[in-house]
């Protein structure tokens, strides 16, 4: 029987779009310094409420959703919350691990946590590769804009938390800033935490369904198999 799965193109493109936007949301936001609580421009732009992390939980049970219904779920949600809780504990400890090794040396400090990220990231795929292949195409697709747009505010000096390091990192020029700050968290970081976080709310979003459509069909003859559907 062919393939009844959506590319991974179509499946991400409009999550892609919705993430650009509200991207670009942001940056007019912290151009104009509107509200701080909505755009933040402190290091790091903590609890901004307008910001793309927010979409993480979303798509990532978005996602999972709609490859359930094509066929493609996982081999068992503990399998895959599993892996992802495994991923999510060995870099969550490694993170410590280097603050430990490098108290007082960001650059150590975010080195360690680059690598760690991507083998966090390898680690998780075993629990559902098909959820793992959309979500790291997603968080590419949701990062790089964000990689141009801090490109654009680190070089051209703008007021906002994308171009501003955390107070202990050291001084240098702006292309060493682009690469610690910009470059590596964002294609490392970020995306373990977009292909982690996602497969997290996914598999639970797929048990949650399972679990509510299995009391539905209590009692029901034959109902038993669908609800693994």
């Amino acid at each position: 029987m062919p393939d009844s799965r959506p590319s991974i193109g179509r499946l991400i493109l409009v999550p892609a779009l919705i993430t650009l936007a509200v991207t670009l949301v942001r940056l007019a936001g912290e151009l104009s310094q509107w509200s701080p609580t909505l755009f933040n421009r402190e290091p790091g732009g903590p609890g901004a409420l307008v910001g793309i992390v927010w979409l993480i939980p979303v798509f990532g049970i978005y996602f999972a959703l709609r490859l359930l219904r094509a066929g493609a779920g996982p081999v068992g949600v503990g399998r895959a919350l599993a892996w992802a809780g495994l991923a999510f504990v060995l870099n969550t400890s490694l993170g410590f691990g280097s603050f430990a090794l490098f108290p007082n040396a960001p650059i150590g400090q975010l080195a360690i946590f680059t690598a760690t990220s991507w083998l966090a990231i390898a680690l998780a795929r075993p629990g559902w590769p098909a959820l793992w292949n959309v979500l790291l195409a997603y968080a590419l697709a949701a990062r790089i804009p964000v990689l141009v747009v801090m490109f654009l505010y680190i070089f051209l000096g703008w007021d906002t938390h994308y171009a501003k390091p955390r107070p202990d990192f050291p001084a240098m020029g702006s292309w060493g800033l682009f690469f610690w700050t910009a470059l590596l968290p964002q294609m490392s970081i970020w995306i373990y935490l977009t292909v982690v976080g996602g497969l997290m709310f996914g598999a639970l979003a797929v048990g949650v369904r399972r679990l509510l459509r299995g009391r539905a069909d209590e009692g029901v003859p034959g109902a038993s198999a669908s609800a693994r559907a």
